[in-house]
């Protein structure tokens, strides 16, 4: 919902709380510094240290900015409210939910009494990019230690007041936000508090709660989010409005989807500002490099403007083409880097009685294909600067920004609203840099909006890749040996306007990125894993599953193959090659629920519709080699194939999940549920066409996404795993997907889909192929 101008003004007076120059976006929150100042307050905090610098060849910020004031955990507060700071933000994933449930759990309240604060770099913990699935499986880990520090602390206070000795506190209970005696005596949290201040250093080895004795983690709890989104409350940074706000509209470049080149910054050649400035609401024209804006009174004005701008460009050099992606992949100049090698993989190859398989699979440049372009809004001043962003990496941004605008980071906030998903990096931070650019130029608050094209064409791809896997097997039906190869281009994705401007280097810059799950979960004798490491071909960052999921497509797609090349059912035959133990019970649940079977025969010959099935595993390994694990997780498909048509059906799709500890079983499900969907999507429909080089997919036409009536109906199995570690689980169900759908394919027609996405023209040129074949 839009809120209008008076409404946005009203708005913004009556939630909007200021203490010297904080801004804070939400109702009643006080700033860092009014909680550590406060009397009436027990805090847990930390002392800030300087970011971790990335390791060499991964993502991560360049910033060496540490703020001056302890980072807060916990807060608890003689009012009876608490709240709850984490330096991750919810991508629509209820992290939110699960974090106050984990807050509550060790302070013993309602999970409703704990509002979680969440990517404000003003108020939270620098804990990085919310990226790898990593929010409840590393950076929760601390902020359960703050409330178990927080309750014990408190009970120590009741302690006292009532003049226990040591053994008499030790009976000394908590519920319900109060401390409790064994005559069942009662204070509150904030009868405790009063008077105090209490300032509690983090202690990561503070007693927190047996699993065995949770009542809320665990529990299934209703999103807190939602409410305020179904109703039109201000959420989303596409609603948010501020006083004396002006909007604006880019001109992007021709160079669609590129950030490497000497041509990157430096193709404008003139803008004819008097073109639009006579046009109604037009307030300015701001041009740096190869960066063009224009901002206006209202957004329909500055979309006119926008449109209107007559900009003239240098013609484009010649770049290589894209037309296809794997060619251009393969072709490319790349370092080769070893993971792991175990055996003699050549020492099996060629000998007697064995046969030796080589394959390649293919997966395109895809997009995170945000239903709303991102948006930001940006007030520059003198004194500071506030973004209002849609960004997964907040502390990120900030340093960006500063080197954006040449200003010190300790002078910018973002504070994170939410926005419409990605699942990756979109252009959610480089439309924050434009908001910023156009902010500075006109000293008052720009709102900015993309474009659809401009989100289609501009947004940093999910990265193509190539992967060659080798296997060789016995006569006798033996795997001797495996060996696989993946080539992936980089996807480090500058914030945008700092390369337009000329503010940095356009200069192709490698990431060690391609060895997310790339070796196989599948033991064998001899094997060899190799990535080969590349400068990027067009604009990309990361994506659901980096490069996991097309690792997991050729690792599972492939040992589907050695299944049939050895004549072994496909799900038997993984289970002879899993040393995990609890991959292999996951794995078995999975097919127990979908009724796994092997196929006896195969359809009529004659049938117009075909019917298969596939299973495939995979575990999420994210961060640089050897990384750590996530979730496990499996898939069983079930679908239909129109021979004539070439249209594939999912009915059904059965897929398994163990999280460790469940902090909120709904949220995991819905998780689950959102990985499936869009990984149907992305194998079934997306991919992202080029013409001369540049990114041709504009609009939903030339991108389609799946559908409402193309859901198959998904059928969740949960492992119970309660007092384990918990997992990540934001994306490690999308990671099967690709293969069990292959497989199912392949089950269906006996055609091997080797190159994702399995569009209906695709299907359908391929059974046609292999029907001459035949004849």
């Amino acid at each position: 919902m839009s809120l209008g101008a008076g409404d946005a003004q009203e708005y913004c007076q009556s939630i909007t709380a200021f203490s010297g120059k904080r801004v804070m976006p939400i109702a009643g929150t006080p700033t860092r510094g009014e909680l550590l100042a406060r009397n009436g307050c027990l805090n847990v905090v930390r002392q800030p240290a300087a970011p971790v610098k990335p390791a060499p060849g991964q993502p991560g910020s360049g910033s060496s900015y540490v703020q001056d004031t302890p980072e807060i955990f916990v807060a608890v507060l003689d009012d009876e409210r608490i709240f709850a700071f984490n330096g991750h933000v919810d991508l629509g994933t209820g992290i939110r939910t699960s974090l106050g449930q984990i807050v509550a759990e060790e302070l013993d309240v309602p999970a409703t009494r704990v509002q979680m604060i969440l990517g404000d770099s003003a108020q939270v913990p620098n804990q990085g990019p919310t990226i790898a699935s990593a929010t409840i499986q590393i950076s929760a880990v601390p902020l359960r230690f703050a409330a178990a520090q927080a309750r014990l602390a408190l009970i120590g206070l009741a302690a006292r007041a009532w003049g226990m000795d040591a053994a008499d506190a030790a009976l000394l209970r908590t519920d319900n936000g109060c401390v409790i005696a064994p005559d069942d005596t009662r204070l509150t949290f904030g009868a405790l508090l009063r008077g105090q201040r209490l300032t509690l250093v983090l202690d990561n080895t503070a007693a927190v709660k047996d699993p065995s004795t949770y009542r809320i983690v665990g529990r299934s709890t209703q999103r807190v989010d939602l409410p305020a989104k179904a109703t039109g409350a201000l959420t989303f940074v596409h609603d948010m409005r501020v006083p004396g706000m002006l909007h604006g509209r880019v001109v992007r470049p021709p160079y669609a989807g590129h950030d490497c080149g000497e041509f990157i910054g430096k193709m404008l050649i003139d803008v004819d500002r008097p073109s639009v400035e006579a046009m109604p609401g037009v307030r300015g024209v701001v041009v740096i490099g190869d960066f063009v804006g224009v901002v206006a009174e209202r957004e329909e004005q500055a979309i006119r403007a926008a449109r209107a701008l007559r900009v003239r460009w240098r013609p484009m050099p010649t770049l290589p083409s894209l037309d296809d992606p794997a060619k251009a992949i393969s072709n490319a100049p790349a370092k080769r880097r070893l993971l792991l090698e175990e055996g003699d993989v050549a020492s099996v190859q060629g000998k007697p009685n064995t046969t030796t398989l080589t394959r390649t699979y293919v997966w395109p440049y895809q997009m995170h294909a945000s239903i709303g372009p991102s948006c930001a809004l940006a007030d520059y001043c003198d004194d500071h600067i506030t973004v209002w962003s849609g960004t997964q990496n907040p502390q990120s941004l900030r340093f960006d920004l500063s080197r954006l605008v040449e200003r010190a980071e300790g002078d910018i906030d973002i504070v994170r609203m939410e926005a419409s998903g990605c699942y990756g990096r979109n252009c959610a931070d480089d439309v924050a840099g434009d908001a910023l650019l156009l902010s500075r130029a006109m000293r008052r608050p720009v709102r900015v909006q993309l474009s659809r094209a401009d989100e289609h064409q501009w947004e940093p791809k999910g990265t193509a890749q190539v992967v060659d896997v080798t296997g060789t097997v016995s006569d006798s039906g033996e795997t001797l040996a495996y060996e696989f190869a993946s080539r992936y281009p980089s996807n480090d994705a500058p914030l945008l306007a700092l390369l337009l401007t000329g503010a940095l280097p356009a200069e192709p810059r490698v990431f060690e990125m391609g060895d997310r799950t790339a070796v196989s979960p599948y033991t064998f004798e001899h094997r060899r894993f190799v990535c080969n490491d590349m400068a990027p071909l067009i604009r990309a960052s990361w994506f659901r599953g980096v490069s996991a999921l097309p690792n997991s497509f050729a690792h599972d797609v492939f040992i589907d193959e050695l299944a049939v090349e050895t004549g072994a059912d496909p799900l038997e035959f993984r289970l002879r090659h899993m040393q995990d133990e609890r991959a292999r019970e996951l794995l078995e649940a999975v097919a127990a629920r979908a009724g796994w079977q092997r196929r006896v025969k195969p359809d009529d010959a004659n049938a117009r519709v075909l019917q298969g099935h596939g299973v495939a595993y995979a575990r999420y390994v994210h961060s640089r080699f050897p990384g750590f694990g996530a979730a496990w997780s499996a898939w069983i498909v079930d679908l239909e194939v129109d021979r004539v048509t070439g249209e594939i059906r999912l009915k059904r799709v059965t897929v398994g999940q163990d999280t460790g500890t469940v902090v909120n079983p709904d949220g995991v499900r819905h998780q689950i549920h959102g990985n499936v969907i869009q990984t149907i999507s992305r194998v079934l429909k997306e991919r992202v066409r080029f013409t001369d080089g540049l990114v041709a997919s504009r609009e939903w036409g030339s991108y389609p996404i799946l559908t409402f009536p193309e859901l198959p109906l998904i059928d969740v199995v949960q492992m119970e795993r309660q007092g384990e570690p918990p997992l990540g689980s934001g994306e490690s169900a999308s990671l099967p997907g690709a293969a069990a759908i292959a497989n199912a394919l392949f089950d269906a027609t006996g055609v091997r889909f080797r190159e994702a996405p399995f569009t209906a023209d695709v299907v359908r040129a391929a059974l046609q192929a292999s029907l001459t074949l035949v004849l």
